[in-house]
């Protein structure tokens, strides 16, 4: 018998003779086995291959299935909904917003998830097995008993098994974009005389140096005499170098443009066409899935909304192989964010060979926040903070089994690229920089002073990127070309500005190494240019290179996060950091100027991402001074407080509200509703006084949503259709319908996923039967609806304060909560996540 995630469609009725008791029957079947609806949205083709599904059944059962066809058309809705819509849509998401029927909300291109149900499907899931083996360990043979033990070492080994999969493939990838972005970086100045594939530092690690200190095997594209300032062989260096850049940066941009992606929307499937609705087809939100860092949308993923094929195989190679050539560019990015997406996207091809996980959405869930620690593990050298990265930036829920599979994973990727050793090194610690001197108590004056300065950076880095973002590509040469357009112009100003800096013309990690060196421990004959030029007595010349080089990273930073490019915000915050406080090192004598370099670099990273545990820890790994963990945190907490004064959001906050993703932050959303004025928000501005009330629906919202049982507790399946298709109208696939019965008390909840498959089973099964018979009634108590209701949704009262809608979302994980009356009990709401998000936007 074909099954269709984890449902045997003709054991519908099967199961249903079997339960006893309703209530308890209904929780199970909706929160355990029947199927997962998430998982639908990867399986159309599944569906496709299946014999016994019709192309419109497809179509029927899920609306990221459903196929192109004609749709409806739309009228615009009614002015007092306007308040409703996030004042940071943007003007393509506004257009979404028309329709006769009710009200739109913010982010209908995303579906939720329920965690409290999966976490019910789970648990009924391991009982189901144990009762079985129980059985066989009471009953059967040694063979038997050895079969249970086996099969509950392997359940409770299969998340071990996976964190540890996902840590080789990922360092599996990384090794690869390492080694192609040192030899693609390289040759935009020369190439080696010994092998095209050699880049400088394996070309030059034997070879002899001439009298300049240069090696003889580099040759560069200028010719030997670029070594010595000549006209001729500068400008066709330079120019060669911005060819090359130029290229990498066309590739990276085309490689991108192929997961150009339209986020699905609900509509109407083909079955139900037929019907009366004045409905325009809502607009789905165009995504580029492999540009960016990719932390934005994990953050959002692991709050519990999908973001469809964002981690698919496509994903991956195409974020590995843009991430190369955008870095080899030498634009203002790094690959360590790009990196953490790359894991994730393991960690779900991972977990997808495991049923336990690919079955089961909030289990998926984890195994992405554990794989997120992998990806900034092979990306700095630095397991330790790897974990803690993804525990305190990007998960919403990790309880401790997923730290100490984040700690297994996190280990395995560190210890297989430290074995592949892409850098050369043979060491894990990137930056290894041992000063062997150690700070007095009055440098702890200089590095609150670095901290200010990050805290300032940060915050007018997320300012400025902000304004640049909502401003530049909204110009109308900008929005209507292609994005690698932009992507050219801003490759092309940063060539053009980083070569005639030495410190910055490298990659931003290369640029990060050199900044970090320690001049009294350099070579004889192997010294630095840095080191050359602070051996000069007159640094007037050094000092420009340094205070020009920090201006043109923030410049050309501000203007690069946002390209339709892998890219990551974490190295050229650390190199800006770097320049400056190298700089102020110049000025303090008796000690080192890299320490400072060092320190800087986390002061202006924790002002940019407002990091701080995770971000120290990264630094001590990252550099191997744990002396300095001391300096680290008093610059990261300095930075930190200055930053927030200046802007509240960080770096991948700003990007979700750019990009239009959603995000509950329980932190923010409470500090939002604690500064409520009652004298400002009042009932005729859309608001009440913070309570639940808030929150409710519009009337005619209601009416849509709002199925009334009957005293029979049954309703034709013509009205079910109906109600169905002017919910996929409205475009919000998180929506449903709350059974009430005469006196207004709730029956159950039906959500709009399920009464879609509900209503495709009972196509399947009414196949040759009468018309008349086929729109018939159905029983929401006894039947295949009836297994879909969620007999026990959670409620609050109309007038309990808002706070407690924001806590149970965000620390249940719900999809929807029944909002009732006090005195009566009676249902007056339906509060969805998108809502809530909805009204949270309103009050920024």
């Amino acid at each position: 018998m074909e099954q269709c995630c984890g449902m045997q469609l003709n054991n519908v009725p099967k199961l249903r003779a079997r339960s006893s008791h309703r209530p308890n029957f209904q929780l199970v079947m909706y929160g355990a086995v029947i199927f997962d609806i998430h998982t639908l949205q990867d399986s159309r083709r599944w569906f496709r291959s299946r014999s016994y599904l019709s192309k419109s059944s497809v179509s029927v059962l899920h609306p990221l299935l459903s196929f192109p066809g004609p749709h409806p058309t739309a009228t615009p809705y009614d002015a007092d909904v306007e308040s409703l819509i996030s004042s940071a849509v943007s003007k393509d998401e506004l257009a979404m917003h028309t329709t006769t029927l009710g009200e739109r909300l913010p982010y209908n291109d995303y579906t939720t998830i329920d965690w409290l149900h999966d976490l019910v499907k789970d648990n009924v899931r391991h009982r189901r097995h144990r009762r079985g083996l129980a059985h066989d360990r009471r009953h059967g043979s040694v063979i038997n008993r050895v079969r249970v033990f086996l099969w509950e070492s392997w359940d409770a080994a299969q998340g071990w098994v996976a964190a540890a999969l996902i840590g080789i493939f990922t360092a599996s990838v990384a090794f690869v974009v390492d080694i192609s972005v040192v030899i693609l970086s390289d040759w935009k100045e020369g190439h080696c005389a010994r092998g095209m594939w050699l880049n400088r530092r394996e070309c030059c690690v034997s070879a002899a140096l001439n009298d300049n200190e240069v090696c003889d095997d580099w040759i560069p594209w200028g010719g030997r005499s670029s070594y010595e300032f000549d006209l001729v062989s500068y400008a066709t260096s330079y120019a060669i170098y911005i060819l090359f850049a130029l290229l990498f940066g066309l590739i990276a941009g085309a490689v991108t443009m192929t997961t150009k992606t339209k986020l699905p929307t609900a509509s109407p499937s083909n079955s139900m066409s037929n019907l009366d609705l004045d409905e325009k087809s809502p607009a789905g939100k165009t995504m580029y899935m492999s540009s960016g860092s990719g932390i934005p949308e994990i953050k959002t993923l692991l709050s519990g909304f999908v973001i469809p094929d964002f981690l698919s195989p496509k994903v991956l190679f195409t974020k590995a192989l843009g991430a190369t050539f955008a870095v080899s560019t030498g634009m203002c990015l790094g690959k360590e964010g790009p990196f953490v997406h790359i894991s994730a996207c393991v960690g779900d091809i991972v977990s997808n060979l495991f049923p336990k996980f690919q079955s089961n959405s909030a289990k998926k869930r984890e195994m992405l926040a554990i794989a997120c620690s992998a990806g900034l593990s092979v990306a700095f050298g630095a397991p330790i903070g790897g974990v803690l990265f993804s525990y305190e930036e990007i998960s919403t829920y990790f309880p401790r089994r997923v730290m100490w599979r984040s700690f297994l994973c996190s280990l395995v990727a560190a210890v297989c690229i430290k074995a592949l050793n892409p850098m050369g090194t043979g060491k894990l610690v990137l930056f290894e920089t041992g000063y062997g001197v150690d700070y007095e108590a009055v440098h702890y004056l200089v590095f609150v002073g670095l901290g200010v300065m990050g805290g300032i950076y940060g915050g007018i880095f997320c300012r400025a990127n902000y304004l640049w973002s909502k401003w530049f590509r909204r110009l109308k040469f900008i929005r209507e070309s292609s994005p690698v357009v932009e992507l050219l112009l801003v490759v092309f100003i940063t060539a053009l500005l980083q070569y005639p800096n030495l410190l910055i013309r490298q990659t931003g990690d290369v640029v990060m190494e050199e900044l970090l060196v320690d001049c009294s421990r350099e070579i004889p004959g192997q010294v630095s240019w840095l080191c050359r030029q602070e051996e000069r007595a007159d640094k007037g010349v050094y000092y420009a290179w340094l205070i020009s080089g920090t201006l043109v990273k923030l410049l050309l930073t501000i203007i690069t996060f946002g390209c339709k490019v892998p890219s990551g915000i974490i190295i050229p915050s650390l190199d800006a950091g770097a320049l400056f406080g190298r700089m102020i090192g110049q000025l303090v004598p008796g000690i080192s100027p890299g320490i400072f370099a060092m320190v800087g670099s986390a002061a202006f990273l924790a002002g940019v991402s407002r990091m701080t545990v995770s971000l120290a820890v990264i630094m001590f790994e990252l550099t191997g001074e744990v002396n300095f963990i001391l300096p680290f945190m008093v610059a990261i907490l300095t930075s930190k407080w200055v930053a927030d004064a200046i802007s509240k959001d960080g770096v991948y906050d700003l990007a979700q509200h750019l990009l239009g993703h959603p995000f509950l932050d329980s932190d923010h959303a409470l500090d939002k509703v604690r500064r409520l004025d009652p004298d400002v928000y009042q009932p005729d501005q859309g608001h009440n006084n913070g309570t639940m009330e808030d929150l409710i629906p519009p009337p005619n919202t209601m009416d849509e949503i709002s199925l009334f049982t009957g005293p029979d507790y049954r309703v034709r399946k013509t009205t079910l259709q109906e109600k169905l298709a002017r919910l996929q109208a409205r475009g919000l696939m998180d929506a449903g319908l709350v059974l009430v019965n005469e006196r207004g008390i709730c029956h159950g909840y039906l959500p709009e996923a399920e009464l879609e498959f509900a209503l495709a089973v009972l196509a399947e099964t009414e196949t040759g039967e009468d018309e008349d018979e086929q729109d018939g009634e159905v029983d929401l108590v006894d039947g295949v609806v009836a297994d879909f209701v969620d007999r026990s949704p959670l409620t609050v009262a109309s007038r309990a304060p808002v706070e407690y809608a924001v806590e149970m979302f965000g620390k249940l994980g719900l999809r929807y909560l029944i909002v009732v009356e006090e005195e009566t009990a009676r249902v007056v709401g339906v509060v969805i996540k998108k809502r809530l998000l909805s009204y949270l936007d309103s009050l920024r």
